[in-house]
């Protein structure tokens, strides 16, 4: 890793629908109240569980609110964002900045950090836990198996990492196959 971290900045509109418990997230910032350095944008700072935006799945924490049905939200204090908000309607649209944290030149797709998300909110049966608690294989059994089998001659099932010399990690004498060639 060189060090460098950059942003990769795209743009989606969101369309959402006020549920119950509104539109289902909170924001920080504004003019009165920046929430990144020389930045007065309104950012999302929370997606409430099984709300409007949290059932879309488009718009993330951390995400820069644009506009709200085509009013801009720049120079805005927050008190004044919020109302905005709370007088947009039924049907929302959000225009919506996605930053991509880039680091050392190559940067994290948004599905992956989204699977990633979603993984931790996903709650399994109690039931099917239960059942793989039962039925878990451990390593150590499965390296008994193996090493009881007639793999005495293998020396190595996986390719070498790229720090290892190949010749040496499958048990070949890189000399013998040099005096062979040559």
């Amino acid at each position: 890793m060189n060090g460098r971290v950059d942003y990769f900045v795209t743009e989606e509109e969101i369309n959402l629908t006020r549920g119950p418990s509104g539109l289902g997230f909170n924001i920080v910032g504004g003019t009165d109240q920046q929430y990144v350095s020389n930045d007065s944008g309104i950012y999302v700072s929370r997606i409430k569980e099984n709300g409007a935006a949290a059932l879309d799945g488009r718009l993330q924490e951390g995400d820069k609110i644009l506009s709200v049905n085509g009013q801009d939200l720049r120079n805005l204090l927050h008190r004044d964002a919020v109302d905005l908000f709370r007088n947009a309607g039924y049907a929302v649209s959000l225009r919506v900045q996605h930053r991509l944290l880039i680091v050392g030149g190559s940067f994290g797709l948004r599905e992956f950090s989204q699977i990633r998300y979603d993984a931790v909110k996903i709650k399994i049966d109690p039931e099917l836990e239960k059942k793989l608690k039962m039925s878990k294989v451990s390593l150590e059994s499965e390296y008994e198996k193996i090493k009881d089998s007639a793999f005495d001659d293998w020396k190595n099932i996986r390719g070498p990492r790229p720090w290892e010399d190949p010749d040496l990690l499958q048990g070949r004498n890189p000399e013998i196959l040099k005096t062979k060639t040559t």
